[in-house]
C-alpha cells in the first residue's frame, strides 16, 4: 500500500471540492490565485486560513485507519476510529483519533485496547488552485509559510499533552503503547525531547508516514528511534508487532534515594526478576 505522499494530498483537495468546500475554505486566496500555503516571499494578504484544519482531520484519521486496518487484522484486532475509554482519559470530547482493540466498538474497556494512535497530519507540500478543477502541486514545505504536521510546535505539544493525560489517569492504562503519527518531518529542537519522551516511557514513537516529504535533506529518524520515518507497510506492521508482542508498563515516581535504595531492597528479595519488577513497581507506586 503507497503511503502518503503528493497524490494522496491533490485527492484531499478534489474531495473536499465535490463535497461542496468552497475554494476560500481550502486555499489562501492571493492576488496571484488561491495556494494551500502562501509562498515564502509574498506578503501574508490576510488572516491565517483554520477552516481547513477539521476537513483535513477527518480525511487524515480515516487515511490512517485504512492503512492501519489490514495490519490490525494481523493480530486479530480492529483498527477503529474515535475510540473512547474514560478509564483513561478517552472522552467523547478528546477521543483516541484510532486505536486497535480486541473489540470492533467505539467505547472500550482498557484491557480491549492494544495501541493507541495520535493523528498530527495536515497538508505538507503547496499547491495552486486554478477553477474550475485544476490543482497543480508548486513546491514542497520548505518553500512556503506554513509549518505542517510534526514541524508544528503546538501539534507536538497537544500529542504530548494527550499522552501524559493518559498515562497519568491511573494504572489501566500503564500496558497501553501510545504512538503519534504524522506525515512530516520534526523540527531540530524535538530531536531530544523525543528521545527522552520514548526513553522515560510517556510515548512509545513518534512517526511519519510519508516517506519523501522533499527532494533535499531532513531529518528521518532520531538516535534512539523516538522519531522515524517509515518507508513502507512493512516497516509500519514490525514496529506495530513489536508494540503489540513487548509485555511493558509504564511506572513513573519521584522518591528520596534512601527510600529509593529501600524499594530496591525489598524487591530483590523475590526470587525471579518477573517478580522483582512486580514487587518494584508495586512498592515504587506506593
Amino acid at each position: 500500500m503507497i503511503l502518503w505522499n503528493n497524490d494522496i494530498e491533490i485527492q484531499f483537495f478534489e474531495e473536499a471540492l465535490k463535497n461542496f468546500a468552497s475554494p476560500e475554505k481550502l486555499f489562501y486566496k492571493l492576488n496571484t490565485g488561491y495556494f494551500a500555503y502562501i509562498p515564502k516571499g509574498t506578503e501574508n494578504e490576510g488572516h491565517t486560513l483554520q477552516s481547513r484544519n477539521s476537513l483535513i482531520g477527518q480525511f487524515t484519521e480515516k487515511w490512517c485507519k485504512s492503512i492501519l486496518e489490514p495490519i490490525a487484522g494481523k493480530f486479530g484486532l480492529y483498527a477503529i476510529n474515535g475510540v473512547v475509554c474514560e478509564e483513561i482519559g478517552l472522552s467523547r470530547q478528546s477521543s483516541a483519533d484510532l486505536a486497535l482493540c480486541t473489540s470492533n466498538k467505539i467505547i472500550q474497556r482498557p484491557e480491549n485496547i492494544k495501541l493507541i494512535f495520535e493523528i498530527k497530519m495536515s497538508i505538507v507540500s503547496n499547491y495552486k488552485y486554478t477553477e474550475p478543477n485544476r490543482i497543480e502541486f508548486i513546491s514542497d514545505y520548505k518553500h512556503h509559510k506554513g509549518n505542517p504536521s510534526l514541524l508544528r510546535s503546538d501539534s507536538m505539544l497537544k500529542a504530548i499533552g494527550k499522552s501524559i493525560s493518559i498515562r497519568v489517569s491511573g494504572n489501566s492504562s500503564c500496558k497501553i503503547p501510545i504512538v503519534t503519527i504524522g506525515n512530516s518531518p520534526i523540527s531540530k529542537n524535538y530531536v531530544d525531547k523525543i528521545d527522552f519522551l520514548k526513553s522515560s516511557g510517556v510515548i512509545q514513537g513518534f512517526w511519519s508516514l510519508n516517506p519523501n516529504p522533499c527532494n533535499s535533506e531532513f531529518i528521518k529518524e532520531t538516535p534512539q528511534k523516538g522519531f522515524q520515518t517509515f518507508k513502507n507497510q512493512k516497516m509500519i506492521t514490525e514496529s506495530c508487532k513489536e508494540l503489540l508482542e513487548s509485555d511493558m508498563l509504564y511506572f513513573s515516581s519521584m522518591v528520596s534515594m534512601p527510600k529509593l535504595g529501600e524499594i530496591i531492597r525489598l524487591a530483590n528479595k523475590e526470587k525471579t526478576d518477573a517478580a522483582k519488577a512486580e514487587k518494584f513497581l508495586t512498592l515504587i507506586r506506593g
